[in-house]
């Protein structure tokens, strides 16, 4: 069982890498009034949002390791990604800033699960939606979380272009 989980963990951590790849591509290749022309709907995202949501949310991930790590069973609060799209004013961020702080946040967050004894990756808190959330389902949580926001990000630069 030990060797399954090796892999999930290992390959969960490589897709965190390449979806990066992935992102700084699309990014990087990308002029930036596409970045803000189209969203995916009358109340969805523009790319520059999307990159925004996922900076954020893998802070918010990151810290919910951490405390798992540091505490016994903690309990997670929820937020309001839509919220925080007009709170924090994403649309006006500039892309490469916000994919520098993604990238730096991402490497950090890559060396933290490398560094995990199998004991850590085992250890929870407790999601108010989803229930209890161990390290394991953070690392694929952050991996599928990034896959969809990916396509939604590829689906709006086609329209763009």
């Amino acid at each position: 069982m030990m060797a399954l989980l090796d892999r999930v963990h290992t390959r969960h951590i490589a897709m965190m890498q390449r979806t990066l790849e992935t992102l700084q591509t699309l990014i990087h290749t990308t002029p930036i009034a596409h970045l803000t022309s189209v969203t995916d709907g009358p109340d969805g995202w523009c790319a520059l949002e999307i990159l925004c949501h996922l900076r954020d949310f893998d802070e918010i991930f990151k810290a919910r390791v951490h405390r798992i790590l540091q505490e016994t069973a903690p309990v997670f609060t929820m937020y309001n990604h839509v919220a925080m799209v007009t709170e924090n004013e994403y649309r006006a961020q500039d892309p490469h800033t916000v994919l520098a702080a993604l990238t730096a946040s991402r490497h950090d967050f890559v060396a933290l699960f490398k560094g995990l004894t199998p004991e850590q990756w085992e250890r929870s808190g407790t999601h108010p939606e989803n229930g209890e959330w161990t390290v394991t389902d953070a690392a694929m949580q952050v991996a599928g979380h990034d896959l969809l926001h990916i396509e939604q990000m590829t689906r709006v630069l086609a329209q763009a272009r």
